[in-house]
């Protein structure tokens, strides 16, 4: 009887087991019955990883090869280890460590070091700023905020290298770090010195010394390792791509002689080497782990097929090591769409157009994101969309007037309005941002005071474009700009999302505009090395793989208007970006000529297109933007649509517009038209 009983629990376990994998792709399936490690899953953008991986634990546990207090997945941030918590508990798992490096690390130094030391953990310091610039003043070295944050984040990256400040300075030479913020290597080795004595009288850590510290731990203490190696048995590590030299560290030091993990990751993914991310543990695991099975998720279920051909197009065209081609699971959405434009006011104002397009055909605004390479290109977008009413959110950092730069700066303009000059309204603007710190020409630094520059620098193209716009004195100009600081700071609700293509990582919308992508921003120009170049193009992957179902692509030829127009589509659109006409291979609709590249007949349409516009705006009480743009204007002049069918195809002609004003302009249009009859 016993021996039947036995027999219905097994079977009842098996079944119970193999449904964990119903509704799995084939490859995902394959990942979750990959139950003995070492596994290498290389997993490209969209493909259902969190998916095969909690599937992969839960089926473990269900066929008793785990048991869940024996698992230990680690992720990058606290919301991706609470998410792998709720599916793995919607799959009926409980009892499985889910955390972050530095969790798992803190609670073990929590446990351990008062029993094996007899000490206190020291006190967690969770910003550096402070005890960075408490080193720089006793080695009598002038920082401001932005050298500050940069000698932290050099601070950071020496640790998640394995970098002692003894050997700083050699190491740092061949690494080519340059000047953090404006000094020297051996400047930075001594600051890195007296920042670690003051943490040590402060009786605190930072949050490398976690990870510094249960290494230091384990290899200190046998005992300890092995209790900790006996709790638990088998890890699973998402977004490997990301790992840096300390994790891969202590990761080894918990795994010890033992080959039971699991790790997940997209090489084409890896956007934070700057931070000391290292993608060769990922594409080189089966070399460390021969034995190690590999596999590959390829199966898109976020973009369509017009999305992810222009994704493996643009790593295609790198040496894309490790990367797999992408297969979309979506039906075929509309084609991706590419613009030049003029300028990059006129750039702004074209976006939010197709945006409100979008939101009047159905696209809630929050599945709307635009995604720039530097911070610094926001203020434009938010200004536009302002102007539109659409809310919106700048993700992942301050909206362009909450920076202390731009702050400081307007501050400084107010007080020069009030006094009088010789020099232009220009010049005088120039003048006091170069008391804010910038200079016409580009810092060859990066980090902070790259970014505090290119703040001043936007803040200092603002300013040029308003003058030239209308805004004759300097105390115009200030009231201008803060008229449209007070419009951006408007408290909305959720609405389109800006952001940092660093801030999309891991993000998905509806829709999604790339914007600026033009050489010396895409990649940027302080990418001046391949490595770097190459990482610029898997972020420009990372902002492609974000888009759902519409993807547009965008730049501007002038930064200001007047300005000259020599910028030029990115690099890594070569072959990809259409010509005048239609679109290529990669889906996409023709860019729009600029003004100056339109034939004599051209010029007239659009001339009287625009007159059209003006008037229609003026007996509206509208902006005249937010009838058509000047983008949609060109295009009008340039195509010459005579049926409502051809007008649809114009960008910035939506269902609400082609409804409005199609019969309108068909009229207009057709008085342009050459008389057959004669």
């Amino acid at each position: 009887m016993s021996v039947v009983l036995e027999k219905m629990v097994s079977v009842s376990r098996h079944d119970d087991a193999e449904r964990i994998l119903e509704g799995l792709d084939p490859e995902q399936r394959q990942v979750a019955a990959a139950l003995v490690g070492p596994v290498c899953v290389v997993a490209g953008a969209g493909t259902g990883k969190t998916r095969a991986v909690t599937h992969r634990i839960a089926y473990g546990v269900r066929t008793g090869t785990y048991n869940p207090a024996a698992v230990m997945a680690l992720t990058f941030t606290t919301k991706a280890a609470g998410e792998l918590r709720e599916r793995l508990a919607a799959l009926g798992v409980s009892g499985v460590q889910a955390r972050t490096f530095h969790s798992a690390a803190l609670r073990q130094l929590s446990y351990f070091l008062p029993r094996v030391e007899h000490r206190a953990v020291p006190r967690l310091v969770e910003h550096k700023a402070r005890l960075v610039a408490t080193a720089a003043r006793r080695l009598g070295l002038e920082v401001d905020r932005a050298a500050i944050r940069d000698l932290a984040a050099e601070i950071e990256w020496a640790k998640v290298n394995l970098w002692t400040a003894q050997d700083y300075q050699t190491k740092a030479a061949k690494a080519g770090r340059g000047q953090p913020g404006g000094y020297a290597p051996l400047a930075v080795a001594r600051l890195m010195n007296l920042y670690e004595e003051i943490l040590s009288e402060s009786q605190a850590m930072d949050f490398e010394d976690v990870l510094l510290a249960t290494a230091g731990l384990l290899m200190s203490h046998p005992a300890v390792a092995n209790q900790v190696r006996s709790q638990y048995r088998h890890y699973v590590v998402d977004e490997y791509q990301d790992v840096s030299p300390l994790q891969q560290r202590l990761l080894d030091l918990w795994l010890g002689e033992r080959q039971e993990v699991c790790v997940v990751g997209d090489p084409a993914q890896t956007i934070y080497t700057f931070a000391g991310a290292r993608s060769d543990f990922l594409t080189g695991f089966t070399r460390r782990y021969p034995k190690a099975v590999r596999l590959e998720l390829v199966r898109d279920y976020r973009s369509t097929p017009q999305v992810v051909g222009l994704a493996n197009a643009v790593v295609r065209a790198g040496p894309g090591v490790g990367a797999v081609e992408l297969v979309a699971q979506r039906p075929a959405g509309p084609e991706v769409r590419f613009q030049r434009y003029g300028d990059d006011t006129e750039e702004a104002t074209g976006v939010v157009q197709q945006i409100a397009d979008l939101i009047e055909q159905g696209v809630p605004a929050e599945e709307i994101a635009v995604l720039y390479r530097a911070n610094s290109q926001s203020e434009p977008f938010e200004a536009a969309l302002a102007s539109a009413g659409i809310a919106h959110k700048v993700r992942g950092g301050e909206r362009f007037f909450d920076r202390p730069e731009v702050r400081q700066a307007l501050v400084l303009l107010r007080a020069e309005s009030k006094t009088s000059s010789d020099l232009t309204e220009l010049e005088r603007v120039h003048e006091v941002l170069r008391g804010s710190g910038w200079t016409p020409q580009p810092p060859s630094t990066r980090g902070a005071q790259r970014e505090t520059w290119e703040s001043l620098d936007a803040l200092a193209s603002l300013s040029q474009d308003l003058l030239s716009g209308g805004a004759g004195t300097l105390a115009e100009l200030v009231a201008q700009i803060d008229f449209r600081a007070s419009n951006q700071h408007a408290p909305t609700p959720a609405g389109v999302q800006l952001a940092s293509l660093h801030a999309s990582k891991g993000l998905e919308w509806e829709a999604v505009f790339l914007v600026g992508l033009s050489n010396g921003l895409m990649p940027i120009s302080l990418a001046d090395t391949p490595a770097q170049v190459e990482e610029e193009r898997r972020l420009l992957y990372v902002g492609i793989t974000r888009a759902k179902v519409h993807l547009f692509l965008s730049f501007a030829a002038a930064r200001v208007v007047g300005g000259s127009a020599n910028r030029r589509a990115s690099r890594f659109l070569k072959g990809l970006w259409p010509g005048a006409r239609r679109s290529t291979s990669s889906g996409g609709k023709p860019a729009v000529p600029a003004l100056a590249d339109l034939t004599a007949q051209q010029a007239a349409v659009f001339e009287a297109l625009k007159q059209w516009r003006l008037d229609l705006a003026k007996q509206a009480g509208l902006p005249a933007f937010t009838v058509l743009t000047n983008v949609t204007l060109r295009a009008l002049a340039v195509e010459g649509p005579t049926t409502v069918k051809d007008l649809a195809a114009i960008p910035g002609i939506g269902p609400s517009k082609l409804e409005r004003y199609g019969e309108e302009l068909l009229g207009l249009l057709a008085a342009f038209q050459p008389d057959e009859s004669s």
